[in-house]
């Protein structure tokens, strides 16, 4: 079951749901003021995933590249 974010045009929520179905055309009301004048949106995640930019994999200086602190990783990976 995919989880879909969605926008409500009426309060302007925005908000999570889990979806039975990826071709429901079920009408989703918003869980702030029961609207269901509410459309999908873009997931963060996929937008973010092309339109992030480029870090470089482990800090400058010998640092963890995980956790981003001095030295070795104190957590083992």
């Amino acid at each position: 079951m995919p989880i879909y974010e969605y926008a409500c045009s009426e309060c302007h929520e925005n908000f999570d749901k889990l979806v039975k179905s990826m071709s429901s055309d079920e009408k989703i009301a918003c869980p702030k003021c029961g609207s269901k004048k509410t459309a999908r949106t873009l997931s963060v995640f996929a937008v973010g995933a092309e339109g992030a930019k480029a870090r470089p994999s482990a800090p400058s200086g010998g640092g963890c590249g995980r956790c981003g602190g001095p030295g070795p990783c104190p957590s083992g990976f």
